[in-house]
């Protein structure tokens, strides 16, 4: 997979493509910077003791298809994430690793002052975590493998024809369905990269701790409840699929509710009313206006996108009734703040939006948060966490890595400003995240796997 195409795409997700826009399988992945990494070159030849890491994670091909088609079958939306989680915890096993509980605990969470605001039940639910530990030398740089097991819903449903959204199967080196991209394929390679290692009966100098966390899409509160339960390294690689990519930047990622009250009434009387639906309206358009002055002048590498703050009403209820003018209505929203940006401002700018848009009318307006409240995270490119993952790349494809910025949000957000751990997402090609017909291409997984198989030996060190 060569890292930096001749045509590279300005892709809000990396290096993977949000939508096919390409019948032939890519043989390129496209990012959003298109900046090759800098550092040491690498030699011609690879070292012996490369080409057995590399050897090792191809035999576990098979595997990590079959964990992978089996992990998608898994419909693992909001709430419903332990049939995913027992399917980890079962590999892990196999892999002679112990893994553990980390639950969600709700009381913990809402002390905390950076955690995403929840209304959801999260009883029950865990995170799956297995550390794998020097038996021999120490002195090594630990490393967090972090994946989260969520996944968005597939609805429409209609829309995807006579295939199952959860179907997992395979074909013309592409494995389909809702989560293969998003992000269980980067949880295959990260478990295919840890399970060659060990089948080599190597040991890390430092530990090594593999995460399966719940509520990435949400919130990102289970990568937030690893840290709190003491779960912490030198540095931290999530499998987010990015292609040929090392992120270095992402936005942050705000939720919000606007509740409109308006004024019931018969609909042969409407005057005499005020319709909730409409006066929403309103407040979209005004929301439009913020998210148009927020991306005047965006600070780089955002400068290179055209639109990289995007607004999204992604769900609105309101009215019950043909003939009643409708005397409620509830929008969800979801808007990005750049990185530097903190959310108290963008909360004070959102909420006098909704004030000045609704101030004419009748009835009321409040704004709520639900979900992600995540700022922005940067890392330094000469970062020696970037560095050693791209010498590794490199070392695998013969070319570097591209480091991209991205326009969504990911947990390395919570890594980085909740934790203080350097962190990045870099996985496999993946084509329509959260779309219709999602996709991975299976060798970018064995790529993927086998980039970490030989970072962890240069970061962790091996023997």
């Amino acid at each position: 997979m060569n890292p930096v195409p001749d045509e590279a795409m300005t892709g809000s997700y990396g290096g993977s493509r949000l939508s096919s826009d390409t019948q032939a399988p890519p043989d390129l992945a496209f990012d959003g910077r298109g900046d090759a990494a800098a550092h040491a070159e690498v030699g011609a030849e690879m070292a012996p003791e490369d080409a057995r890491i590399l050897e090792a994670v191809t035999d576990q091909s098979a595997w990590m298809t079959d964990l992978l088609s089996r992990l998608v079958q898994a419909p693992t939306t909001l709430g419903n994430e332990e049939p995913g989680q027992r399917i980890v915890e079962t590999a892990l096993r196999e892999m002679g690793l112990d893994p553990v509980d980390v639950e969600m605990d709700a009381e913990a969470l809402r002390a905390h002052p950076l955690a995403a605001p929840f209304d959801w039940d999260v009883e029950g639910k865990r995170n799956v975590v297995a550390t794998w530990n020097p038996t021999g030398p120490t002195g090594g740089r630990s490393l967090i493998l972090n994946g989260h097991i969520d996944v968005v819903s597939p609805e429409p449903r209609s829309q995807w024809g006579d295939r199952d959204p959860f179907g997992g199967h395979y074909e013309d080196g592409w494995l389909h369905g809702r989560g293969s991209a998003d992000m269980k394929c980067g949880l295959a390679a990260i478990l295919g990269a840890v399970k060659a290692l060990r089948s080599l009966e190597l040991s890390p100098h430092a530990s090594v701790i593999v995460e399966s966390v719940v509520e990435e899409e949400c919130s990102g509160n289970g990568t937030l409840q690893t840290l709190l339960s003491g779960y912490t390294a030198d540095a931290a690689v999530i499998g987010e699929p990015f292609g040929a990519a090392i992120t270095t930047s992402q936005v942050g990622v705000l939720w919000f509710r606007v509740r409109i009250v308006g004024v019931p009434g018969h609909a042969a009387e409407g005057r005499n009313a005020t319709n909730a639906i409409e006066k929403s309206l309103s407040v979209i358009g005004a929301l439009r206006e913020l998210e148009t002055e927020m991306n005047l002048a965006p600070p780089p590498p955002f400068d290179l996108y055209t639109r990289p703050i995007n607004l999204n009403v992604g769900a609105i209820r309101g009215g019950d009734w043909p003939s009643t003018v409708p005397g409620v209505c509830v929008t969800d929203y979801r808007i990005a703040l750049f990185p530097g940006t903190p959310i108290a401002d963008l909360k004070a700018r959102i909420e006098q939006v909704v004030v000045d848009a609704t101030l004419d009318q009748p009835g009321s307006a409040e704004v709520l948060y639900r979900g992600f409240s995540s700022e922005g995270y940067d890392i330094a490119d000469d970062h020696p966490l970037i560095t050693t993952l791209a010498r590794a790349f490199e070392y695998q494809s013969g070319a570097p890595p591209a480091l991209v910025s991205t326009t969504g949000t990911t947990d390395a957000a919570v890594f980085g400003n909740v934790g203080g751990i350097p962190a990045v997402c870099f996985g496999p090609y993946a084509e329509q995240a959260h779309g219709v017909h999602e996709r991975v291409y299976l060798p970018s997984v064995v790529q993927t796997a086998q980039v970490l198989g030989l970072f962890i030996r240069d970061w962790c060190g091996l023997s």
